[in-house]
């Protein structure tokens, strides 16, 4: 996937986590933010302190699937192959699996 809008445009990255009900995705490498956390001792398990760097989501409107191909970013068309529906690239039209 390929950010098209925002901070991080132009960023490719491989996406690691969907919430379609929120449509955001969690792309890695992108859109990373500082958490400030303090020592919270809850039951057992004691909560790292300090200051922690992870990947926020984004929404999918904000990036576009690339092709491995023409390794442009493309939008997805749709095509049946035999009796199964698959996905295509709109500039080179190969398949994307």
């Amino acid at each position: 996937m390929e950010v098209i809008a925002g901070d991080d445009r132009g960023i490719r990255g491989k996406v690691q986590q969907v919430s379609p009900k929120k449509e955001r995705l969690v792309v890695a490498g992108v859109n990373i933010v500082k958490k400030h956390q303090r020592p919270v001792r809850a039951g057992r398990t004691q909560v790292q302190p300090g200051i922690i760097r992870f990947e926020a989501p984004i929404h999918i409107s904000n990036v576009m699937l690339v092709c491995p191909r023409c390794d442009q970013r493309t939008r997805v068309g749709f095509t049946w192959q035999g009796e199964r529906k698959v996905r295509i690239c709109r500039k080179c039209h190969e398949v994307i699996d």
